[in-house]
């Protein structure tokens, strides 16, 4: 009778794991939660109401993107119409009302078919992120005046990106056993602040996406999305690297090779007719990207300003193209070199993470693209506030730096040192939340989600496999690698196992 019983309770543990609770594991988490009556009870039930972990997650995603909607208020009412400053020292600028006459929207002009009047020939972003423009001009009032028109384009955007949002936040949330790590997305300050200064959401939620299609083990699925992604943005297609390492270490290549193709497939389907029927048009976004100039955010503009170096655009993008292979090379001795294999979050972020910090731009609304990876990779409130704390703080700067810039003699706003100390401390944000990473990588036992008695929820058929293909000391492990108290994991061929940690 007791063998039976302990029988049914694995069977059931298995099919219906419990989820991990944040307030049970992190101090920040707990504090928080006194907000709403303390951390949750260990006789809470789940599932057992409508007000369910994801949906709980979705709606509060859903609330901070309306508080985010409601800070750019008082540049939908004016500052993006009037003055020049204004906008900048409300810190309430989006790129979506301004383009959409800049870029021929209010006149019709059909994205990459027909030639923009003044600098920008053709529009200059990727294939599907022109689709998503286009669809909100569409939705777009043609009466009225001009203002009342970019007043409702932006409002149309807002929405799209708000169902995005709430993509990205169920998305997240979905992931095996840690519905409650959706909350870092939900609750991210800079995502808010950033959520409607252009089209990015799209490639993020795309990317999240794809992620949890991965988890599931749908490799095509996660190929088809991936290619989606990048259809939208260049960013998600770096994702691959990471997958690559991984299925190599773990013998996945059937998986590897559906989830490429799947990639290459939908990507081709998107941007193929534009290709071909507006070749010109099309390669707009890739030779604008190529001979951009430094610009805003970026570690080559602090080296131009600070020691008046003059940085040429080939120079930028050789230096980029450098330490983002030197990025890479350590990833790979990273990844195959782990006491244990890297789970797959942790090295998208960081392969992200790199891209961003040797690029010679970084925009405000890029930290979307780290958010929902972040939160995979690291769910740790502390860790990540820490890190929002950094992009907020850029956030400000870059606004007040524009403002002082654009003020003349006034100058109302934050010179030209301070925007230097902001771009600086959002470098620093990101190499701290890179390094608390890799540090759970090299030392399994630190990883908040490993310590939870996981693999890698997110790996998909990754998860539990057993190591093919290793390096270094990882190849001939110590009997007694690591010992740490809390409940861990080991895999073999016949998947994951959970260990107690021998407490009776």
């Amino acid at each position: 009778m007791c063998a039976m019983s302990s029988a049914e309770t694995t069977r059931a543990s298995v099919h219906e794991p419990e989820p991990v609770r944040p307030t049970r594991e992190d101090e920040v988490a707990a504090a928080g939660s006194e907000l709403i009556g303390g951390p949750i009870g260990r006789r809470a039930l789940f599932g057992t109401s409508w007000w369910t972990p994801v949906r709980v997650v979705a709606l509060v995603a859903i609330g901070m993107f309306a508080l985010g909607m409601v800070q750019k208020l008082p540049c939908y009412d004016s500052a993006w119409f009037f003055g020049a400053s204004s906008q900048y020292t409300h810190a309430c600028y989006s790129d979506i009302p301004h383009l959409y006459q800049g870029r021929g929207f209010a006149d019709g002009l059909v994205p990459y078919f027909d030639k923009l009047p003044g600098d920008m020939d053709y529009l200059e972003y990727p294939v599907l992120t022109g689709v998503f423009m286009e669809v909100a001009s569409w939705l777009t009032p043609g009466s009225g005046t001009i203002q009342h028109q970019e007043q409702a384009y932006w409002m149309a955007n807002a929405g799209m990106l708000m169902v995005c949002t709430a993509i990205i936040a169920v998305c997240t949330a979905r992931h095996r056993r840690r519905p409650w790590d959706g909350l870092l997305v939900a609750l991210a300050p800079a995502f808010a602040l950033t959520a409607t200064i252009n089209w990015d959401l799209l490639a993020v939620a795309l990317l999240a996406a794809a992620m949890l299609m991965w988890s599931r083990g749908r490799a095509l699925a996660f190929g088809v999305l991936l290619g989606l992604a990048t259809a939208a943005k260049f960013y998600p297609f770096l994702v691959l690297g990471p997958l690559f390492l991984l299925c190599w270490r773990a013998g996945k290549w059937r998986e590897f090779a559906t989830a490429l193709l799947g990639a290459v497939g939908a990507w081709l389907v998107v941007n193929l007719p534009v290709m071909f029927l507006a070749p010109e048009g099309w390669a707009k976004f890739y030779r604008f990207s190529h001979d951009r100039g430094v610009d805003f955010g970026s570690i080559f503009l602090v080296i131009s300003q600070r020691w008046n170096i003059q940085i040429t655009a080939d120079a930028a993008n050789t230096w980029a193209m450098v330490m983002m292979l030197a990025v890479c090379a350590g990833l790979a001795a990273l990844t195959l070199t782990a006491p244990r294999r890297p789970r797959l979050a942790q090295l998208a972020f960081l392969i992200v993470a790199a891209f961003i910090l040797t690029n010679k731009v970084y925009s405000p609304q890029y930290v979307l693209w780290l958010v929902p990876l972040a939160a995979l990779a690291r769910p740790r409130w502390r860790d990540f506030l820490i890190w929002q704390a950094c992009e907020v703080a850029y956030f400000l700067g870059i606004w007040m730096y524009l403002a002082y810039t654009t003020s003349g003699d006034a100058h109302k706003g934050l010179p030209t040192e301070g925007y230097q100390l902001a771009v600086v401390l959002h470098l620093v944000g990101t190499l701290y939340l890179c390094a608390v990473v890799v540090r759970d990588i090299l030392m399994p036992e630190r990883d908040v989600v490993r310590r939870a008695g996981d693999d890698d929820p997110s790996g998909g058929v990754l998860d539990g496999a057993p190591d093919v293909f290793v390096l270094g000391a990882a190849a001939h492990p110590p009997r007694h690698a690591v010992h740490f108290e809390g409940p861990h994991v080991e895999w073999g061929s016949g998947g994951p196992v959970s260990v107690g940690d021998g407490s009776p």
